[in-house]
Order: C-alpha cells, then sequence, then structure tokens
C-alpha cells in the first residue's frame, strides 16, 4: 500500500509561488502610499554617454565586444527615501539606448556596495556617493559565465553630497566620469569603458522610466536566476502600485507571458 504524501508541515516555509505573490503586494502597496517606486521613491535624472572601450578576451556579448558609444538616460536616487541628513543606499539606473540594435534598449541597475568578494554584494548606504563603487549587487551571465558589473568613480572625483540637491549641484558642476567594470570569482577587475554624466534635466524628482533589467536585457547579457523571482516580483507590484492595475506575471525568462 502506497503511503499519501504528507502535507505540508505548517513550520515549512511557504512555496515560492506564495513568497513572489506576497513581495509583489507589498511592493505595490508601499508604491500607492509613495506615488512613486517602492524602492528609490525620488532621483535626479540626466542623459549621459557610455562609451564601451573593450579590452582583452571577448567576453561573448557583441555590446561589450566592440567599440560603441551610446546615449544612455540615467537616473540617479536615494533607495529608502530617507530624511536628507541621513545616508541612504545610492542608485544608477541606466537605460542604454540601442545597446542590442536600433529600438532595443539595455536597463542596468547600479546600488552602492562595498568593493571585496563578499562585500560587492551587499548595498551599502554613503554620505559621499562619489565614496566608491556601484555594483549589481546580483551577478551577471555574460556570454558563458557569471559576472558582476560595477560602476566606480574615477580617480580623482570630488566629493559628492548623497542627498538629491548634493547630486544635482554636483551634475550642474561636471561632468563627473564612472568606470564601468566587470569582475569573476578568482580574477581581478577588468574594465570595460566608462559612463560621463551630462547636467541634470527639469524631471521632477519622483519621475522615473520604469526601468527593469529582466524586460530590457540583451542575450549574452542577462541577470541570473538567483533571487530574480523576487526582484521580479517587487518589480511588478511597483509597477502596479502606481498604475493601478493588478501585477502581470512574469515568465521564467522575466518577461511577461505573451
Amino acid at each position: 500500500m502506497t503511503a499519501s504524501p504528507d502535507p505540508q508541515d505548517p513550520q515549512d516555509p511557504p512555496p515560492p509561488a506564495l513568497r513572489h505573490r506576497a513581495t509583489a503586494s507589498l511592493a505595490g502597496r508601499v508604491a500607492r502610499w509613495r506615488g512613486a517606486p517602492a524602492l528609490h521613491p525620488a532621483g535626479v535624472r540626466f542623459t549621459g554617454t557610455l562609451a564601451v572601450v573593450p579590452a582583452g578576451p571577448a567576453l561573448g556579448e557583441p555590446w561589450l565586444d566592440r567599440p560603441g558609444r551610446y546615449r544612455t538616460d540615467v537616473r540617479w536616487s536615494r533607495a529608502a527615501g530617507v530624511p536628507a541628513w541621513c545616508p541612504d543606499g545610492l542608485g544608477l539606473a541606466l537605460r542604454v539606448t540601442d545597446a542590442g540594435g536600433p529600438g532595443r534598449p539595455l536597463d542596468l541597475l547600479f546600488t552602492t556596495s562595498g568593493g571585496g568578494r563578499r562585500t560587492r554584494h551587499l548595498p551599502l548606504a554613503r554620505g559621499n556617493a562619489m565614496a566608491g563603487p556601484y555594483s549589481t549587487l546580483l551577478s551577471y551571465r555574460v556570454g558563458t559565465h557569471r559576472r558582476l558589473l560595477a560602476l566606480t568613480p574615477a580617480p580623482g572625483s570630488p566629493r559628492v553630497r548623497g542627498d538629491l540637491a548634493g547630486l544635482r549641484q554636483a551634475l550642474h558642476t561636471g561632468p563627473l566620469v564612472f568606470v564601468l567594470c566587470t569582475v569573476r570569482d578568482g580574477e581581478p577587475w577588468r574594465a570595460l569603458g566608462t559612463l560621463t554624466t551630462g547636467p541634470p534635466s527639469d524631471a521632477p524628482p519622483g519621475s522615473t522610466s520604469s526601468y527593469d533589467p529582466y524586460l530590457n536585457a540583451l542575450p549574452g547579457l542577462r541577470p541570473t536566476s538567483r533571487l530574480s523571482g523576487f526582484r521580479e516580483s517587487a518589480y511588478a507590484g511597483s509597477r502596479s502600485g502606481r498604475s493601478g492595475l493588478p501585477p502581470r506575471p512574469a515568465s521564467a525568462t522575466g518577461r511577461p507571458p505573451g
């Protein structure tokens, strides 16, 4: 006689689908309350130039393996939206125009982090916006390898206050330069190009373009699946909270179905 499977133990964690729905619901409630994204609710927008300058062996993604210059729409923001006097995690959200060809943008999200093997995966509050790297925190599949991407302030960068007024003032005074780089476990950091800032736009601090690294990725440059379900659910919930529409579920590839 075959025993039927035991019901789920009440102490077991909820299944992934339930956890993802809870994440989306929480992000949606926060976004509705704020009238802005659940995270990084306020920021300064500008248009910069991302110059790709390949060096070393090919990485397996054409966008990174050939030189080019790309218009890049950027939002420099505070993660938690705490009072201006309090250090906050800072983010650089990039939309690289035509990175995958005409009409195919690439979105990349970077957050202030440490630079060590472990700390580069952890968000870090920072009072000086140019005091250290901004990383993707989670790995990307670049070609056939897992890599982390980062933007590091160029040597000699000025001190920039991490509140919105300080960021805006620095962009007016600029330009500022960040080095786009990548690292793989067991290898040193490798420079890939530079991001040069332009003057700030007049867009309100709460305006955003709904950057999404899962929807706007490249075949050879995609976020890995680790924790991707939670991040996709948070993005979907935040979008629905601002639009008033229910979250649209993401497929296994990170793209909305149909």
